[in-house]
């Protein structure tokens, strides 16, 4: 039997990330589900931990909050090259966007690393987070503002899609498509 893993995925990290209701989390459980042996790493089980003293990332947030965040990034991080290391395709999901993007790639040091930003059109993440029964949005966030930081302040790395009109079964097979694009160099991220 011919293993359908692509070599690339094998023992590597794949960051999906995106504004809240991009469809984040299904994209990356439906690419984790393809291979043969992978870890779908959530970056929020990393922050739901922090039980007392948490501070939430409001639009506003201060250092605290900032703080938390990038323990948050680091841990997954970690989590995401343990499970490389191990021989396993860790698919990591989260919310890291703006500066935040190239900061949480260097912390990754397994090769090989792919970034994924699932860009869909305000309009369709407005749709979709009116369709979900947890509410993504709040804390001084609007889907407009967050889409902001994403169009505006992101550097443009890995492979970016929207994903507007894609299922997320076709946001897969797009991904899995273009992997060479969505490969960070062994230097770190290029380009933003």
């Amino acid at each position: 039997m011919t293993d359908p893993l692509p070599d690339p995925l094998r023992s590597a990290v794949v960051l999906v990330t995106g504004v809240m209701a991009a469809g984040k989390s299904t994209v990356a459980q439906r690419l984790a589900e393809r291979l043969p042996r992978a870890a779908h790493i959530r970056g929020d089980a990393f922050r739901r931990m922090m039980v007392s003293g948490r501070a939430e990332m409001t639009s506003d947030a201060g250092e605290d909050s900032l703080e938390q965040l990038r323990l948050r990034y680091r841990l997954s991080a970690t989590a995401a090259g343990i499970y490389a290391e191990a021989g396993w395709t860790a698919v990591v999901q989260d919310v890291v966007i703006g500066p935040e993007l190239p900061a949480y790639l260097s912390l990754v040091r397994t090769r090989p690393l792919y970034a994924v930003v699932l860009a869909p059109s305000p309009e369709a993440v407005a749709s979709r987070e009116a369709a979900r029964p947890k509410t993504g949005y709040g804390e001084g966030w609007t889907v407009a503002r967050l889409d902001a930081v994403l169009r505006e302040e992101t550097p443009e790395v890995g492979l970016w899609l929207d994903t507007s009109e894609m299922t997320p079964d076709e946001t897969v097979d797009a991904i899995l498509a273009d992997l060479d694009t969505a490969r960070i160099p062994e230097g770190g991220p290029r380009g933003g």
